[in-house]
C-alpha cells in the first residue's frame, strides 16, 4: 500500500463519487478505480459499496478513513518540516567564538539579523580558541566559526570570509610609563614584557603585524589564548598587553588602553566554515553572513 492508494481512497470517500474524485485529482477515472482496486486487494476485502449513483463507505472503509487521514496527514507534515529544513527555516546552527568577535560587533550583528529572518532555527553558541574552531568545524561538531584572521590563515580545506579589519591596542596597568604616551609605536615596546593574543604558544602573527624590531621575538613574551587572560595578566602588572582595539569596551580596575600604532593591517576576524555544507539552516546563516560586512 502506498500514500497514492491512500489519497485516492480518501479522495473518493470525500466526492462519493468516481467521476468527481477523478477530476479533483487529475488523474483518469480507470486509473483511479485501478488504484483503489489495488487497495481493496491489499484491505483483502471492499472499501466502498458501489450504487448507480454514488459510493458509499463499507465498515472497512469507515475504519480505514480514520486512520488514512491521520496518516497523510503526518506524511504532509513531514514532507513540510523536510522542505523547511532544506531552506533553512528549521534545524539548528552550532556557532564556536573568540571574544574579539562579540566585541567587535561582528558575531551579535550576525546573531540579531538571522534571529529576525529565521526564528524557528535554535542557535547554540560556545567560545573556544581558534584552533579548536577549526576542527569542531572539520569533523562536524560546530558548524561556524568567528575567529581572528591570523589564527585561523592556510586552512585549504575550510572556506575563511573576512569579515573587516580593525586596529590593535595596548593594554597596561594605570601606573605603567606608557600611560603617558598618545599613541604607542612598536618601538615604544621594545624592552616590555609583552603580553600577546595568539591561538597557540607557536602563534606570533600578532608580533609579524608589527614588523621589526618585535617580528620574531620571544623573549619577554607571553602569548594568551583568550581575551580575558591577557587582560587580567596585565591587571596584574605582568606586562603590556597587545590587544585588538574593541578590548577598549572592557573596563577592568587598573587597567589603562592606548591606541597602538601599526605599520601593517589590523587584525581581521573571519567566519569558518565548511565548502560542501549540506545543512540548510546553516547555508541560510553563511548565506547571510556572506552578504555582511560590519
Amino acid at each position: 500500500m502506498e500514500l497514492r492508494h491512500l489519497r485516492y481512497f480518501v479522495t473518493v470517500a470525500e466526492e462519493s463519487h468516481f467521476g468527481r474524485a477523478a477530476a479533483r485529482l487529475h488523474v483518469t477515472q480507470s486509473n483511479l478505480s485501478t488504484q483503489v482496486q489495488a487497495l481493496e486487494r491489499e484491505v483483502g476485502g471492499p472499501v466502498f459499496r458501489r450504487t448507480s449513483r454514488r459510493v458509499e463507505l463499507t465498515e472497512a472503509g469507515a475504519l480505514l478513513l480514520v486512520e488514512a487521514r491521520r496518516v497523510l496527514a503526518q506524511a504532509d507534515r513531514a514532507l513540510d518540516l523536510a522542505r523547511k529544513s532544506v531552506r533553512g527555516e528549521v534545524g539548528s546552527v552550532h556557532i564556536g567564538f573568540s571574544g574579539v568577535a562579540v566585541l567587535q560587533g561582528v558575531l551579535p550583528h550576525d546573531l540579531r539579523r538571522f534571529h529576525h529572518e529565521h526564528p524557528a532555527v535554535e542557535l547554540h553558541l560556545t567560545e573556544l580558541p581558534p584552533t579548536v574552531q577549526v576542527q569542531g568545524v572539520r569533523d562536524g561538531t560546530l558548524d561556524v566559526g568567528y575567529s581572528p584572521g591570523f589564527s585561523v590563515s592556510g586552512e585549504s580545506d575550510l572556506i575563511l570570509t573576512r569579515r573587516g579589519e580593525w586596529p590593535l591596542s595596548i593594554a597596561m596597568h594605570h601606573d605603567h610609563p606608557l600611560v603617558g604616551v598618545s599613541r604607542v609605536a612598536p618601538e615604544d615596546l621594545v624592552n616590555e614584557d609583552l603580553i600577546v593574543i595568539a591561538a597557540d604558544q607557536d602563534d606570533q602573527s600578532v608580533l609579524i603585524q608589527l614588523g621589526p624590531p618585535l617580528e620574531g621575538r620571544r623573549q619577554g613574551v607571553r602569548f594568551v589564548n583568550g581575551t580575558l587572560g591577557v587582560l587580567a595578566l596585565a591587571a596584574a602588572g605582568a606586562g603590556v598587553a597587545i590587544v585588538p582595539s574593541a578590548t577598549e569596551r572592557i573596563t577592568l580596575p587598573g587597567i589603562v588602553y592606548r591606541p597602538l600604532h601599526q605599520p601593517g593591517p589590523g587584525l581581521d576576524i573571519v567566519t569558518i566554515s565548511r565548502p560542501d555544507e549540506q545543512s540548510g539552516a546553516v547555508r541560510a546563516f553563511l548565506g547571510h553572513t556572506a552578504a555582511i560586512r560590519v
